[in-house]
């Protein structure tokens, strides 16, 4: 991850969202759907990306914020 980049995981049952390098999460939430739309947030208002992991710890989705950093050439 890049300097910043906010990370969606879960722990202890709750969705959290933490920027990259910060030692505690920056917002818990009940479900990932909240986790994951505060997290698009704090990604997009950082130009960041934003990684969303599983509830098993795998990366599920990765955004790039804003989508012309996006170093990879996918339509989508």
């Amino acid at each position: 991850m890049t300097k910043g980049d906010v990370d969606t995981y879960q722990e202890n049952g709750q969705w959290k969202n933490r920027p990259e390098g910060n030692d505690r999460a920056s917002s818990t939430h009940d479900t990932k759907a909240d986790a994951q739309e505060r997290g698009r947030e704090m990604a997009a208002d950082r130009g960041v990306e934003h990684v969303i992991k599983k509830q098993d710890g795998t990366i599920g989705e990765k955004n790039t914020y804003p989508r012309s950093r996006d170093p990879r050439d996918i339509a989508g």
